[in-house]
């Protein structure tokens, strides 16, 4: 099976975007694994970021619309957002139910208002799959969700002849 595409790229095109991370750090050592890998992207992209800790990954849609809200009132709107979390498998639906609904809030979120979100919240079944999947030197699913990000930062900014 192939690989993700990674690696340094000259100029992305998403080069100073002003991107908000929205991270639930309901697993604090995942949570800081996602975040190192999203930070180290962003980094190389020049972004100018701005991070939001909620409790967990349910959490993340509706802090992502409070927070555009309110840099729309502040005239500084976020070119994009990166959100991060992780839901482990449990005994009950309760998965299920996060799973779920995290994604289709950021779905919701960014068709709605054009927004483009990188989804780093991970799905695992265990707590060795989702370090396996968070640490910056294995899969770097952080990382991964902040180049989903910024690549969409790049085609608006292409699309919109920026």
């Amino acid at each position: 099976m192939a690989g993700p595409r990674r690696g340094k790229r000259a100029k992305s095109g998403a080069e100073g975007a002003r991107i908000l991370i929205v991270e639930a750090r309901y697993y604090d050592d995942i949570a800081d694994a996602l975040l190192a890998g999203a930070m180290k992207a962003l980094d190389e992209a020049a972004a100018e970021v701005e991070r939001i800790s909620v409790p967990g990954s349910l959490e993340i849609p509706a802090a992502i619309a409070i927070a555009c809200k309110a840099a729309q009132r502040r005239r500084r709107p976020y070119d994009g957002v990166v959100a991060l979390g992780c839901v482990i498998r449990g005994d009950t639906i309760h998965f299920d139910i996060v799973a779920h609904q995290s994604a289709r809030g950021l779905m919701d979120i960014s068709i709605a208002h054009g927004l483009p979100i990188g989804n780093g919240i991970i799905t695992v079944d265990s707590e060795p799959q989702a370090f396996a999947r968070a640490r910056l030197d294995e899969q770097d699913k952080g990382g991964d969700a902040a180049r989903a990000a910024l690549a969409l930062v790049a085609l608006e900014r292409r699309l919109k002849g920026a």
